[in-house]
C-alpha cells in the first residue's frame, strides 16, 4: 500500500554528497547505518543495497528521515538527483524495508578507517563529552546530512568517527578544528584537541 511521501534534495558542504530529506521518520530517531560497498549493504538494508545498483552510487548514509548519497566523481548532481529522489521517495511509499538489523555488531569496512589499532578505556570525561556531542553537535552535523560518533578520549586527545555526508568532506576539518575542539576544550579543559579517525579527503 503506498503512503504520501514526498522527498526533497538538499545540498551538503561535501560536493559528493547530496541529501534526500523524507516528510516521515524512516528509522527511530538515533539510529543510523553507513555504507561504503554494496557488500557492507547486504543481509542489512535492501535500500542501500538497491541504491548501490546504480553505477554512480559511492556511498549510503541513512538517518531517522533522510538518505545521503555519496556519488562517483564522473557524473554531476544535475544528472541524477531527480532519479535518486523519486527512487527513494517511491522505496518509502512503497513501505519496503529499509533496514532489516543494526550494524552495531559488524565491523565497517571503511577503507580509511582502521579500528583495528583503536583501544580506548573508559575515561572520566566520557559521558560528559559524548553529551556535549550529542546536544550541540550531532543536529547540525546532521542538518548537514551526517552524523558523528564519540571513539574515546586518550590523554587530551579526544577522537570521532564522521559519517555521511561528513566522512571526506573538505569543509569537516574546519568544524573538526574550529566548532567541535573549541566547543569540548571550553567544556573540559583537559581536552587538548579532536581527531577523526577518518580523515577528510
Amino acid at each position: 500500500m503506498k503512503i504520501p511521501v514526498t522527498v526533497y534534495s538538499e545540498i551538503t558542504p561535501n560536493p559528493s554528497t547530496m541529501k534526500f530529506v523524507a516528510n516521515k521518520y524512516i528509522l527511530p530517531s538515533g539510529e543510523t547505518a553507513n555504507f561504503t560497498s554494496k557488500k557492507e549493504t547486504i543481509g542489512y538494508s535492501p535500500l542501500a543495497e538497491e541504491l548501490f545498483q546504480l553505477p554512480f552510487v559511492d556511498g549510503v548514509f541513512i538517518a531517522s528521515n533522510f538518505v545521503t548519497v555519496t556519488k562517483t566523481d564522473n557524473v554531476s548532481w544535475d544528472f541524477i538527483t531527480m532519479q535518486l529522489r523519486e527512487f527513494i521517495r517511491d522505496w518509502i511509499a512503497e513501505a519496503k524495508e529499509i533496514l532489516l538489523k543494526s550494524q552495531e555488531n559488524i565491523e565497517p569496512s571503511i577503507p580509511q578507517v582502521d579500528m583495528s589499532n583503536v583501544n580506548f578505556e573508559a575515561s572520566e570525561f566520557d559521558q560528559k563529552i559524548a553529551s556535549l556531542l550529542d546536544e550541540f553537535v550531532r543536529p547540525a552535523v546532521e542538518n548537514d546530512g551526517g552524523a558523528i560518533d564519540y571513539v574515546g578520549y586518550k590523554e587530551g586527545q579526544v577522537t570521532v568517527l564522521m559519517k555521511g555526508s561528513c566522512a571526506g568532506c573538505p569543509s569537516s576539518t574546519a568544524t573538526l578544528k574550529g566548532g567541535i575542539e573549541t566547543l569540548l576544550k571550553q567544556h573540559i579543559p583537559e581536552v587538548k584537541e579532536v581527531i577523526a579517525l577518518n580523515p577528510p579527503m
